[in-house]
């Protein structure tokens, strides 16, 4: 269930490669490039006044690098929220998916920047989108104890019971990786802990399988006739 951070980096990055080939895209102008390209840089080292120069001088805010990330993926996974919001404003596309299809919502969830995660939200990001494994943003936040995160996309309308991929909750993705302040902030959300997943397990079974002790006490066991 875990996603490791190199993971947001080495999906896909060999096709992306071949595929743009180091070449300008057809049509756009080397100084384009280069201004893009000064954008891109600008923000993986986490200059926001080289951000803010890029764009005064017409890059394009969607442009992408190898991998697929675009400056506004690059600030959610830094986590910096003034670069996030320049971008926003400067038009990012909030759902523009890198080369894996992780979005910045899911970027931000995983990295727990709530305040990032609210601000995408605000721009009507996407919850529902998923990436090439089939994650979504609210997997990535309650697998990584993102409380916070958690309660900003149930309140922007994600069903606290929806089953994800293998007929997981958000409560299971929890549950495995032992978070206890997210699985009762699911609860209270009225989050059901009897739901099975595609194995016949309950969240409190993933608990007690991946021994994740402060999960399983908060948790009710399966009910044995059930």
């Amino acid at each position: 269930m875990k996603r490791t951070q190199r993971a947001w980096t080495a999906v896909g990055a060999a096709v992306i490669a071949v595929a743009l080939g180091g070449a300008p895209a057809p049509g756009v102008a080397d100084d384009d490039v280069g201004i893009n390209q000064q954008l891109l840089n600008a923000a993986r080292s986490g200059d926001e006044a080289g951000v803010n120069a890029a764009l005064a001088a017409g890059a394009s805010t969607d442009s992408r690098n190898r991998i697929g990330d675009t400056a506004l993926i690059t600030a959610c996974k830094k986590g910096s929220l003034s670069m996030a919001r320049t971008l926003i404003d400067h038009g990012a596309n909030v759902n523009q998916a890198d080369v894996s299809g992780i979005t910045p919502l899911m970027a931000a969830a995983y990295g727990g920047s709530d305040a990032i995660v609210k601000l995408l939200l605000e721009h009507k990001a996407d919850t529902t989108a998923t990436d090439r494994i089939g994650k979504t943003a609210m997997e990535y936040a309650a697998g990584q104890g993102a409380t916070a995160a958690v309660q900003l996309l149930l309140d922007a309308g994600v069903d606290v019971n929806r089953l994800y991929k293998n007929d997981l909750t958000a409560l299971m993705w929890a549950a495995g990786y032992d978070r206890a302040d997210t699985i009762q902030l699911l609860l209270a959300r009225g989050a059901n802990p009897a739901l099975r997943d595609n194995r016949g397990l309950t969240a409190q079974d993933i608990a007690m399988q991946t021994h994740s002790t402060h999960a399983a006490t908060l948790l009710p066991a399966r009910d044995p006739g059930g």
